[in-house]
């Protein structure tokens, strides 16, 4: 039956690439076609959209409605391409060297391209269990989609026993992986002109401060790493990963933003983490008010993605193994995932997906073809188990 599944799993996946899903585009185009595909083959499915209605997630459901079934869960956007030297059209499915190109394959449409081309199989079978599609949105800018995807999850389907997040692990079952917190930080100074410092405040000159004291920050982590600690790196990382702010060299800026990520593993709380430079920036704050009433600084976090904790004989993990063929150690991964937000809603999950991490995000993104054929196997094997088997 796999060797079926992997030519409609490229088929589907050549679709799902075409469709330019980058985080700060809408994904309804790909998500009609999905919709489009899934009454093709009878499959009942519903919307979890964003409040703006820009995007949705999508939940589709085969077999009967009762509790124990597994959730299949993808995200749909990927991360930009823009400044990044491609050898061919990151949104067109190019096979070369037993490799399939294109933005997405791996990070994570080719998870996604295989579960849709299950379906078929999972329809033949008539499956006694459930088998349940997850598909989110903006996954990739802080995990802020599924939170209502997986509420709706709960509230109105009959309860999954498990949730297999198909992220990019060279189809073996990881059990763990870091959170993410992101913050944003605006601070605000008085324009005036460069060679008139004491008339006005320069708010980059404010925020090279807050980034120098998370730089040393981030050191202290580093220093205070657990040796113990399965995750690599082994100690909870901390970086800046946008800087705006100014507008010419000879005028004092008027604002400067910069926006900083914070991944800890289990156990480490990041508001414990950042709490002394959470006062750091309302001592600044209060300072530059005392220079100019409209300077200031600010905080604001974007989002805070659980960490996902190994589960002891954890019910996910040993469903994966089995149909992924995996008896390998036991694995945490340093990336972070809607596997978190699923598991802190109470349900076993774990991760498990075609790829590799180290092509995700970066130009030339590809998934071996090698490995679309094994996530083919482990779909055929769910079948089976649907099926009863």
């Amino acid at each position: 039956m796999s060797d079926d599944l992997t030519p409609r799993a490229t088929e589907i996946l050549d679709r799902l690439v075409a469709f330019d899903t980058t985080s700060r585009l809408s994904n309804l185009p790909l998500i009609e076609w999905v919709e489009a595909y899934l009454d093709s083959h009878g499959v009942p499915h519903r919307r979890a959209p964003s409040p703006d209605g820009k995007k949705t997630n999508l939940i589709a459901s085969l077999g009967p409605a009762e509790e124990g079934g597994v959730v299949l869960s993808g995200h749909t956007d990927v991360v930009p391409v823009d400044g990044q030297a491609w050898s061919s059209d990151p949104f067109k499915l190019t096979l070369r060297d037993g490799r399939l190109y294109g933005r997405g394959t791996c990070d994570m449409k080719g998870f996604i391209a295989l579960a849709l081309a299950a379906v078929p199989e999972l329809k033949k079978v008539g499956p006694k269990r459930p088998v349940h599609l997850a598909f989110s949105y903006d996954e990739e800018v802080g995990c802020v989609g599924a939170p209502d995807m997986i509420r709706m999850i709960a509230a109105e389907l009959p309860r999954p026993a498990l949730v297999v997040v198909g992220e990019p692990t060279r189809m073996e079952a990881v059990s763990g992986h870091k959170g993410i917190a992101t913050y944003w930080v605006t601070v605000t100074g008085k324009e005036a002109h460069s060679s008139q410092t004491h008339l006005g405040v320069s708010a980059i000159m404010a925020a090279v401060e807050l980034m120098a004291s998370l730089k040393r920050l981030a050191e202290e982590l580093e220093r205070t790493a657990d040796p113990a600690s399965p995750f690599t790196p082994k100690h909870a990382t901390l970086t800046i990963g946008v800087v705006q702010g100014g507008t010419a060299g000879n005028i004092l800026a008027r604002e400067c933003r910069f926006l900083f990520d914070l991944r800890c593993p289990p156990g480490l709380d990041p508001k414990t983490v950042l709490a002394p430079f959470v006062a750091e920036v309302e001592a600044m704050d209060r300072r530059l008010k005392a220079l100019a009433p409209e300077a200031g600084v600010a905080i604001e976090q974007r989002s805070n993605t659980p960490p996902l904790a190994p589960e002891p004989d954890g019910a996910a993990e040993a469903f994966a193994r089995r149909l992924a063929g995996d008896n390998g150690p036991a694995r945490v991964v340093a990336f972070a995932a809607e596997a978190g937000q699923f598991q802190q809603a109470g349900f076993s999950t774990v991760i498990c997906g075609p790829g590799s991490i180290e092509q995700a995000h970066q130009p030339d993104e590809y998934l071996e073809v090698p490995q679309l054929e094994r996530g083919a196997a482990f779909m055929a094997r769910l079948a089976d188990w649907a099926a009863g088997a």
